[in-house]
């Protein structure tokens, strides 16, 4: 247990950050190349060896992994380390095809929970706070890496798991939660439970640090407004770690990597082309330091940019911006790019929750797209506008976002299923045609 801001990592001079990365990058990549058959012959193929890599500089040489390759290697095919030097394995859910399972010696998850702890703290926590992990526990990272990182930072540590939102506020109010872990979209759930119980003023909650899917500005501020807290964003990735890959502080301004661990790159998703900084386009990560499951350029699929200008925090890593979607989010829909996130950003600012569903079909060759989302009570009591004019009006704001007719349907207050975890926006019908 200690402090887990640590001013000569967090707030080291870039020019000596770059020392750093370049040392561990070097005993990296001969690391892999020598303990990882898939990556001495994936590098072989790209004409690199571990010498041409002298530093930070050479990081472009390096070919690009991705998930298909963490697939197709599955379960052993990318360990670094004998078995007998792992002690926990962490999974991807495999929704969308074999499951990715990630190893971990005693020494990766000493560091993944030092950076959970980091992320706490700069969410203002401390020994003396009460941490609500509300993440799912087992193979899924949230859960086990906060509890960790809480650990870490000497915090009363209450491993809730996902689910069981009386048990959660029974608990939230008994125990004097001060910190929620959990996804967005439950913090929306548990926000709007709180306020339909009167239970806001018992409830002495003051951050919240919440990540593992999309979620825009404009549901930060409701979730802040609902529970009376300061939302804090986290990334990860179960590939990379899990949670505290990048975490905000509190000027909310992007998520400072840890780039004692991680290599942050943005590239041209279609050409693989770095870009520079400022510029949006797919994250890409190298693992500096983990051993059992090193990554070495994983193309992440988020969208995002990097910036180095200077935070009040003090911290000089690199913020990344927060993930804009993912190239595999994205729907195509009428000849249309469009984003789930532009369709929540709508609705938000219109004053509705951030309960909605978007559902996508096909009628002959024509796509269709239908948002169905939820009256607040308080809409329920203004009867000054209609359910039709509440459409008219999501329908016009829709078509100025996204540029082509949506059709919209408001529906009666707790219609929509509530999210217990990560949260399912889309379904897409036309995916039973193909």
């Amino acid at each position: 247990m200690g402090n887990y801001f640590q001013p000569e990592i967090e707030t080291m001079p870039l020019e000596q950050l770059k020392v750093l990365q370049s040392e561990r990058l070097v005993e990296q990549v001969k690391y892999v190349y020598d303990h990882v058959k898939f990556y001495h012959d994936k590098m072989d193929e790209a004409g690199v060896k571990p010498w041409d890599i002298h530093g930070v500089e050479d990081l472009h040489k390096l070919p690009f992994i991705n998930k298909d390759d963490l697939r197709d290697q599955y379960p052993y095919g990318l360990l670094g380390v004998p078995l007998s030097e792992c002690v926990r394995i962490q999974s991807t859910s495999g929704t969308t095809g074999r499951r990715v399972v990630a190893f971990y010696t005693q020494a990766d998850l000493d560091v993944w929970e030092e950076c959970c702890a980091r992320a706490i703290m700069a969410a203002g926590g401390t020994k003396e706070d009460v941490v609500h992990v509300c993440y799912g526990y087992g193979l899924f990272t949230g859960g086990p890496g906060l509890n960790g990182g809480s650990h870490k930072v000497g915090c009363l540590t209450l491993p809730m798991s996902s689910g069981n939102t009386e048990r959660q506020l029974q608990f939230m109010e008994d125990l004097g939660s001060t910190i929620l872990c959990c996804t967005p979209s439950y913090a929306a759930n548990l926000g709007e439970s709180i306020v339909a119980r009167g239970l806001k003023d018992k409830i002495k909650l003051k951050a919240g640090i919440f990540g593992a899917e999309p979620w825009t500005e404009e549901m930060r501020h409701n979730i802040e407004e609902t529970l009376g807290i300061k939302a804090y964003d986290i990334y990860g990735l179960t590939e990379i770690s899990g949670p505290g890959v990048s975490f905000e502080c509190e000027e909310q301004k992007g998520m400072h990597v840890q780039e004692d661990h991680f290599i942050p790159e943005i590239i041209n998703p279609e050409t693989g082309e770095v870009l520079p900084e400022g510029e949006v386009g797919e994250l890409v990560f190298t693992c500096i330091t983990k051993k059992a499951f090193p990554l070495l350029r994983y193309r992440t699929r988020d969208l995002c940019y990097l910036t180095r200008e200077k935070c009040s925090c003090g911290r000089t890593h690199v913020r990344m911006h927060k993930p804009m979607g993912r190239s595999d989010d994205m729907m195509v829909v009428k000849g249309v790019n469009v984003w789930p996130s532009q369709i929540e950003a709508v609705l938000l600012n219109q004053g509705y929750q951030a309960n909605y569903q978007i559902v996508v079909d096909r009628i002959g060759n024509n796509d269709t797209i239908e948002v169905q989302v939820e009256l607040t009570p308080e809409m329920v009591a203004d009867n000054s506008k209609s359910v039709a004019e509440r459409e008219k009006k999501i329908v016009a704001g829709l078509k100025s976002m996204l540029g082509i007719l949506v059709q919209v349907k408001v529906v009666e207050p707790m219609t929509i299923p509530r999210s217990e975890g990560k949260a399912k926006r889309v379904v897409d019908k036309r995916d039973l045609y193909r």
